[in-house]
């Protein structure tokens, strides 16, 4: 026996027994403005799965703050952002009736798994887009064969229908006349970047905007809930580089050679100015300005973009310098809008998935990539690092070399993320390592 649980217990001991296991604090009788700072809080730089345990608590919590549940879709603050929808793999394609309506859902912080029922998955939508941890969802095949859409929030089962992709293609002229016609709406969707902002007040209150950057007509249509057919940009806008949807707007780059020497520009899409409804349906009145020009970059410091990423509070220019994908270079958005050209070798230690889009994860939740790193395909799935330069495997060798088709880590099924077309057909990412990398 140790010589603590030997030894007499002294005198102040007791006081202190008593005084732990005394009244336990009533949570319910917190001030409700402290209740209301705490939850505001939580929502504006936490993960929504914290508000709802936050909600949990008491009853007293749970009435003195809002749900969720019915506002999940209008209310931005209780848009799931840092949750990305996993593929599933083994040919479970979401929506396959193994899988009973479920799909999963990573937090890209914490590395939380969450499973959330989808019905609208068992009904034959399938999701083009991801934003804002919203599923933009399209109605495919279509019977009638309009293409409807929904903007879905995955955990509340909140929706708002949003005119049918179809009424774009008679503003499209001979484009995509090629293409036979139950699979035009099909084409138009597969590479779709999708933003979304939400009126409070004003004359569009209630309204939800989207804004879809079509990157295979090179346009951008937008369309409220309150429409009834999407409208189309009068501009062409040659859609390069993984377009990305930061705050209810869409940032996207264009390379300029008309002054001589080439110049690489980012541009940036607003959401049209809300306007009252004339009964049309037709988003009258309304109409998308001009991209604006945030920033340019000389090609003699970019020869080439690679894309753009949120990557917490910023936003992060990817390209290659010599049009070398061994040395990829990353500049902050910020740092270029006032004209300094000069790369990061920190980004907070989170990890950047490079592909058809592109998604910033936090290290911390990825047992074989640790630090600032960049992931991509080079002939298989490769790291960056960012401060050291050096290049490497992205999984470890039981990933690498398991039995066809042997085992996916967390980087297969978040690559898988990057691709849509694997994304929303719930397939796997998996390419063996490049030969230069593959040791003995």
């Amino acid at each position: 026996m140790s010589s603590s649980s030997s030894s007499p217990r002294a005198p102040g001991d007791r006081k202190r027994c008593r005084r732990a296991s005394g009244p336990v604090p009533r949570w319910a009788s917190l001030p409700e403005d402290l209740v209301d700072l705490v939850a505001s809080r939580l929502l504006a730089g936490g993960d929504l799965l914290d508000y709802v345990r936050f909600r949990a608590v008491c009853t007293s919590w749970r009435s003195g703050t809002a749900s969720p549940r019915g506002r999940g879709v209008a209310d931005r603050r209780f848009h799931p952002r840092r949750w990305m929808m996993l593929p599933e793999g083994h040919g479970l394609y979401p929506g396959h009736p193994s899988l009973r309506g479920y799909a999963r859902f990573l937090n890209l912080d914490t590395g939380t798994l969450v499973r959330a029922r989808i019905p609208l998955l068992r009904d034959g939508y399938v999701a083009i887009d991801s934003v804002d941890g919203l599923l933009l969802l399209l109605l495919d095949p279509d019977p009638n064969q309009e293409g409807a859409v929904r903007l879905l929030h995955p955990f509340t089962g909140d929706t708002a229908e949003l005119p049918p992709l179809g009424t774009v293609l008679p503003h499209l002229g001979s484009r995509l006349l090629d293409c036979p016609a139950p699979y035009r709406i099909r084409s138009l969707a597969r590479v779709v970047c999708a933003s979304v902002s939400c009126s409070a007040t004003g004359a569009g209150a209630g309204a939800i905007t989207v804004l879809l950057a079509l990157s295979v007509v090179s346009r951008v249509a937008f369309a409220t809930s309150l429409d009834r057919q999407w409208s189309l940009s009068t501009y062409e806008c040659v859609i390069l580089s993984s377009p990305i949807a930061s705050h209810g707007k869409i940032y996207l780059m264009h390379t300029d050679r008309s002054c001589g020497e080439k110049m690489h520009q980012i541009l940036r899409i607003d959401h049209p100015p809300a306007a009252a409804q004339d009964g049309s349906g037709s988003g009258a009145g309304r109409a998308l300005q001009e991209p604006k020009l945030v920033a340019t970059i000389p090609a003699r410091k970019l020869d080439h973009f690679q894309g753009l990423v949120e990557c917490g509070s910023e936003i992060l220019v990817l390209g290659y310098k010599n049009w070398s994908t061994s040395r990829i270079s990353v500049f902050k958005l910020a740092d270029l809008v006032l004209q300094r050209f000069m790369p990061i070798k920190s980004i907070g230690g989170h990890t950047l998935f490079i592909g058809e889009r592109n998604i910033s994860v936090s290290s911390k939740i990825l047992p074989t990539v640790k630090g600032d790193n960049l992931v991509y395909l080079n002939s298989g799935l490769v790291k960056y690092h960012l401060s050291s330069g050096s290049l490497s495997l992205a999984i470890d060798n039981c990933s690498l070399y398991g039995r066809a088709p042997g085992p996916s880590s967390l980087v297969h099924y978040i690559y898988s993320c990057c691709i849509r077309n694997r994304w929303s057909r719930g397939l796997i990412c998996r390419k063996d390592a490049p030969e230069w990398l593959v040791q003995d």
